[in-house]
This record gives C-alpha cells, sequence and structure tokens, in this order.
C-alpha cells in the first residue's frame, strides 16, 4: 500500500512538473505574440491613423479625437467589458484575458511614445505598404497568441456574451462588431479611403493569423509499403517519435502478402520521415496526404 502511494505521488509530481513547464512555454510565446501585435500596432498603424476592429480600434479612436493614450484606453475598454460580462464567462477564459490585456496594455504603453519619438523607424510615404506590414505583424502576433491558449481580449469578450444570450455565431457577430468600428472612423475622417484601410488591415491580419495557427496544426497521413517496414517503423517510432501502425494486406496484381505501415505526423516532421525512409529503403512505395485534422493523444485534443 505504501508503495502505491508512492509511486502515485511521484507520478503526480511528474505531471504537473509537466504542466508547469507547458504554462510557462505558453506565457513566453503569448508575451512574443503580443509584442508582435504591439510593433505593428503602434509602428505602422497608429502614425498612419488606420481604425481597424476589436478593442484596439475603438482605441486608436479616442487617441486621433482626443488623444487619450492608446494602453490606457485598451486596458479600460477591456476591463469594463470584463466587468459587464463576468458572469457569462468561464473563470479560464477571464484568467487568461487579464493576463493577456495586461501584458498588451504595458506593451503598447511602452512601445507608442518609443516609435512617436523615433519616426525614422518606419519611416516612408506609402501608408498601404504600411498597412499591409501592420496587418501582418500583428495577425502573426495573434496566431501565436491562440496557438499557445492565450487571449487578448477584445471584442471576444462581447462576442461570447451574444453567443451565449443570443445564439449568435463567432463570425458572424465579430463580423457585425468590426465593421461598426470601423465605418465609425467616417465620423472623424470624413474618408472612405480610412475605411478602406481599416478592411484592408482587418484581411490582412485575419489571414496571416489563420496561416500561423493552421501552419502549426498542419497534419500529414503517409501510407508505406517496404520489405524493410521493421526497419522504418522503429526508426520512426524511435527518432521521430511518431507512432505506426502495422496493417496486413496483399497486393492483389502479385497476390503477394505485404505489410502496410499508416504513420501520422506534423507537416514540419515530414521532411524527417522523408529521409529516414529513403535511407533504409530507397524503393519503397510512399503515399502522403494532407489531413485536414488529427486529434488525439501528440496531436490536437477533441474539442
Amino acid at each position: 500500500m505504501k508503495y502505491k502511494i508512492v509511486v502515485y505521488m511521484k507520478s503526480l509530481s511528474d505531471a504537473l512538473k509537466v504542466r508547469n513547464r507547458q504554462q510557462v512555454k505558453d506565457l513566453v510565446f503569448i508575451t512574443l505574440g503580443i509584442l508582435s501585435y504591439a510593433v505593428g500596432y503602434t509602428a505602422f498603424i497608429l502614425p498612419e491613423q488606420v481604425v481597424m476592429g476589436g478593442v484596439s480600434g475603438m482605441s486608436a479612436l479616442l487617441f486621433y479625437a482626443f488623444g487619450f493614450p492608446t494602453g490606457i484606453s485598451i486596458a479600460v475598454l477591456n476591463f469594463a467589458m470584463l466587468a459587464i460580462a463576468m458572469k457569462a464567462l468561464s473563470r479560464r477564459f477571464i484568467v487568461r484575458t487579464i493576463i493577456g490585456v495586461t501584458i498588451m496594455s504595458v506593451f503598447v504603453s511602452l512601445l507608442q511614445p518609443f516609435f512617436a519619438a523615433h519616426p525614422v523607424i518606419t519611416s516612408g510615404e506609402d501608408k498601404f505598404m504600411h498597412v499591409l506590414i501592420g496587418g501582418a505583424m500583428s495577425g502573426a502576433g495573434l496566431g501565436i497568441v491562440f496557438s499557445h491558449n492565450g487571449s487578448t481580449g477584445g471584442t471576444d469578450i462581447i462576442i461570447a456574451l451574444l453567443n451565449k444570450f443570443f445564439r449568435m455565431s463567432f463570425g458572424r457577430a465579430m463580423q457585425m462588431i468590426d465593421i461598426c468600428i470601423i465605418c465609425s472612423s467616417y465620423l472623424l475622417f470624413h474618408s472612405a479611403e480610412t475605411i478602406v484601410y481599416g478592411v484592408a488591415f482587418t484581411l490582412v491580419a485575419s489571414y496571416v493569423c489563420d496561416y500561423v495557427i493552421n501552419g502549426t496544426r498542419q497534419t500529414v497521413q503517409f501510407i508505406i509499403i517496404s520489405k524493410e517496414y521493421h526497419k522504418i517503423a522503429d526508426t520512426i517510432n524511435n527518432k521521430v517519435h511518431r507512432g505506426v501502425t502495422l496493417v496486413e494486406g496483399k497486393g492483389w496484381y502479385s497476390k503477394n502478402d505485404v505489410n502496410i505501415l499508416i504513420v501520422m505526423a506534423r507537416k514540419y516532421e515530414s521532411q524527417e520521415v522523408f529521409s529516414y525512409i529513403k535511407h533504409i529503403d530507397p524503393d519503397a512505395l510512399v503515399s502522403q496526404s494532407f489531413c485536414q485534422g488529427v486529434f488525439g493523444e501528440g496531436f490536437d485534443a477533441i474539442r
């Protein structure tokens, strides 16, 4: 009995260490992602007086109209919305949002005066290029944040509230809110061009964000037929650290028995798998196909 308790406590301790390491890793990447967003926002978007969707867009409007610091307005607007929607949101979402908003506010507050004092860093007269660069950096930053279970708050809070009480889809709610914020810039600048730039920023940021998120999750499936199947399977298990499934089959033309290996791996691991197969058996028959998603141990959690 005492031995079982010791084993259980050791397993629990190991699990906590792994969890803590993962949380530290997530926090580091969330910080880097928010830094990327803040640089794109303060260096390329605010100087060009572009209004995008979300709380960042509302903060930009307040800055253009009244000179109110965007870092402070981002924090005030987010925490105000959190207070309103507190009962409708999960504790995990609230904690993640508070962490993300705090880091975002600090970075924006530090970087906005820095880039205002050093405009030569982002100098140039091509406004559209600045919008593209800012959108790409902001989208990449958000993609990194979301890939590591982070949150930057913003209109996500309102969207979660609308979805809970009005059964409105996240995509439709986000589109409605962002369009309203971007179009409201016309009241301040009386220019349709500003709206176009705001839409361009939103499209670029959304595309890059999706690319970053899906790029880390893209998976491939290998079907491998080889006489050296046992060596290939052992190598993939031990060096790529991916599971291998062996299926017994029969070649219909030759009527000979064949052993088929099925392997699931991340896209970035595919070249490594190919190199091992080529080294072991250059004549192996290999089929590679992309998967819409792979869920389970070693891949994405089933949602």
